[in-house]
């Protein structure tokens, strides 16, 4: 079929919506500073900025699963891009720490259906059997994003002030916006081609479907298993481990650089293996490394090693979760279901991140005590995901046989 675009024209798009959409939402937390200065606000407020994305985009994927699927992707998609741009411009504007959080909202609602959607146009465009390595390419937008675009945005926050990255962000989101409009497919050439409406029937449909639910709760478990240890991972690294703050920005760096190569690489192996063998390899990799990183420090292992072996299992698990993914839901209820994934995602980070800060606590010294214990149940919840994507996997076999 000829379609007017590769297939791999269409990858690079939605690898560059992703880059946008994940810039976005990382340059703010480093950004918290500077709004502390700029508005006067408490530190303890960046929480409140950084989260009204999170529950925003959560609670938009929520109510858009029922009826994304009645609009054709690439007019959806770009609507969401730009309103992502206008949310993120209007950040750029915010003078108190209220405008700014209503800004952060209005990005929130649209960017959160955004990802959904263009996920959803690369399992439309790629077979199952390319699948892994596409998904391994759109997602390698996060280490983009930590090596390039949030150094960037702090550069440029340091130079022009705190207003420029989101004015400039916002500027990016409508150029892509716009390439997406003019190259993405559209229906008639029968990629990205609107499906049968999904509606509220479709929705229950969809979720009394035991693959759907297993693949829902692998989501769940591996995103609070990750949320326990990532937002307080920085200062673990500097306060527990004596690692320099001057340095923190290479454990970014040289992570970024080594999931860019794994994560393609963990693509290739998703579509030659499996989906389950790969996450069972990476969970094993996860599971050493939280032993020796965060539940017996002791051992001596360098804080960059345990850095990039931690990036690296987590970017590898979701890699081969999400191609898997991609495949539980036919192309009618396709949107809708990678929205609820999404909904998941944003809502268990959250609960992680919230178990975690219940949990942990500071000695005198600024150390943070109580990491064990997280780190031990991290574990416990990690090794759930190879085995529920195992029952994801068997449940889909399974239909197709019969």
């Amino acid at each position: 079929m000829n379609t007017g675009i590769s297939e791999r024209a269409v990858i690079g798009i939605i690898a560059a919506i992703q880059f946008v959409n994940i810039v976005e939402f990382m340059m703010v937390a480093p950004l918290g500073p500077d709004f502390v200065t700029g508005f006067g606000m408490a530190s303890a407020d960046i929480g409140l900025v950084a989260g009204s994305y999170t529950a925003a985009a959560a609670l938009a994927t929520i109510i858009s699963a029922a009826f994304l699927d009645r609009f054709e992707r690439r007019k959806a998609l770009v609507l969401g891009m730009m309103g992502l741009a206008v949310g993120t411009a209007a950040g750029g504007f915010a003078y108190d720490l209220y405008s700014l959080i209503a800004a952060r909202v209005v990005a929130g609602i649209f960017g959160g259906p955004a990802t959904a959607l263009a996920l959803a146009m690369i399992a439309d465009v790629v077979a199952p059997e390319r699948r892994g390595k596409a998904m391994g390419v759109v997602m390698s937008a996060f280490s983009i994003a930590s090596v390039l675009g949030v150094p960037l945005s702090l550069e440029l926050a340091r130079v022009a002030g705190w207003h420029m990255p989101f004015l400039a962000v916002a500027a990016l989101g409508l150029v892509v916006s716009v390439v997406a409009w003019k190259s993405l497919p559209k229906p008639e050439t029968g990629l990205g081609q609107a499906p049968p409406m999904v509606g509220l029937q479709g929705i229950r449909d969809l979720v009394g479907r035991p693959e759907v639910l297993l693949s829902l709760c692998a989501t769940a478990l591996g995103m609070v298993a990750g949320f326990l240890l990532i937002p307080s991972i920085s200062v673990y690294f500097q306060f527990n481990l004596g690692y320099p703050r001057e340095s923190i920005s290479v454990l970014y760096l040289t992570g970024g650089l080594v999931t860019l190569l794994t994560m393609w690489l963990a693509g290739r192996w998703t579509d030659r293996i499996g989906a389950v063998p790969v996450s069972a390899g990476a969970t094993a990799l996860l599971l050493l490394t939280i032993y020796v990183g965060f539940a017996h420090p002791a051992l001596g292992v360098p804080v960059i090693l345990i850095f990039v072996m931690f990036m690296v299992a987590m970017s590898t698990r979701n890699v081969a979760a999400t191609t898997l993914n991609s495949q539980v839901a036919p192309p009618s209820q396709r949107g809708a279901f990678l929205a609820m994934s999404s909904a998941v995602q944003n809502i268990c980070a959250s609960i992680g991140a919230l178990i975690s800060t219940l949990m942990l606590g500071a000695d005198a010294d600024g150390k943070l005590v109580g990491v064990e214990g997280v780190a031990y149940l991290s574990m416990v919840l990690a090794v759930a995901l190879p085995t529920l994507l195992w029952g994801v996997n068997r449940r889909l076999a399974n239909s197709i046989r019969h």
